[in-house]
């Protein structure tokens, strides 16, 4: 399904505990253009957040000193796969950049349980970090949206689409610049998930491999009026999909299983796995 609720819920005013759904996400149309001077690559996309969860509960415990030289402490507890180091982990990184950035001051403690397969194009944690990043500024009543949308690019270019409100949305810049559309009417998905992890900066060198580096590949603009029509009658590209298939046989297997059941269109999401 295509509908979710990522609203936040304060649990407890007294002890600032804040509690809200990630969701996933899928790349409806994903076309990627030139490597920018920032090392980024200019891309087109449009996003549609679907109903698998993480689940986030963030604490906020004021620091009484005041002291806005102490560093803060940020704790997380994880149910689910290893995801390695916590300071590597967006929704970490996503906690310690909001205390720095807006100059709160206390510690903070992130109960994350994952259930969106990390490494599968589906944005799980870009959506941790917006999360967290939204449940901080519930319970610590800050309001500067332009600040926290600074905050989220500083993340990762996917993370500013999950900070917004719309579960449909038009990416473009290096994913974050965010134009916000009517969402689409909610429709049945099947997401395939093989087992295999894709790593982001492979298939951008395995594409970057495949086109002639001599030649700029200008984007085309995508209009707000998405329709699922369209998008199943060839509006959605997703220019990793011959990559990634390519490298990893059971990418090309899980597109090809889907089309077997009688799917209309397969695509793969992000830079792989889930299509």
């Amino acid at each position: 399904m295509t509908s979710y609720s990522a609203g936040v819920s304060v649990m407890d005013e007294l002890n600032r505990v804040a509690r809200t759904r990630a969701p996933a996400k899928l790349n409806l149309t994903l076309l990627v253009g030139s490597r920018r001077d920032d090392g980024f690559h200019e891309l087109a996309t449009i996003f549609q957040a679907i109903s698998i969860f993480d689940e986030i509960e963030v604490r906020f415990r004021q620091c009484v000193n005041g002291d806005k030289l102490a560093k803060p402490m940020i704790y997380m507890s994880l149910d689910g796969p290893d995801l390695g180091p916590d300071d590597e982990n967006l929704a970490w990184r996503a906690a310690a950049a909001f205390m720095e950035q807006t100059g709160k001051v206390g510690d903070v403690e992130i109960n994350l349980k994952k259930l969106i397969p990390a490494g599968a194009g589906l944005g799980g944690g870009s959506s941790d970090a917006a999360a967290v990043i939204r449940c901080l500024a519930k319970i610590t009543a800050f309001t500067d949206k332009n600040m926290l949308n600074d905050i989220a690019r500083g993340i990762g270019s996917d993370v500013a689409f999950f900070l917004g409100d719309s579960t449909t949305a038009i990416g473009t810049g290096r994913g974050d610049c965010i134009e916000q559309i009517d969402p689409l009417p909610q429709r049945p998905i099947a997401v395939a998930i093989p087992p295999v992890h894709v790593s982001t900066k492979d298939a951008y060198r395995a594409l970057a491999g495949s086109r002639d580096q001599s030649r700029s590949f200008a984007l085309p603009a995508i209009g707000t009026d998405v329709t699922w029509e369209g998008l199943l009658d060839g509006e959605g590209i997703n220019d990793f999909q011959a990559i990634v298939s390519a490298l990893h046989e059971s990418v090309e297997d899980s597109l090809s299983g889907l089309a077997e059941a009688g799917a209309r269109v397969t695509m793969l999401s992000g830079s792989g796995s889930a299509s």
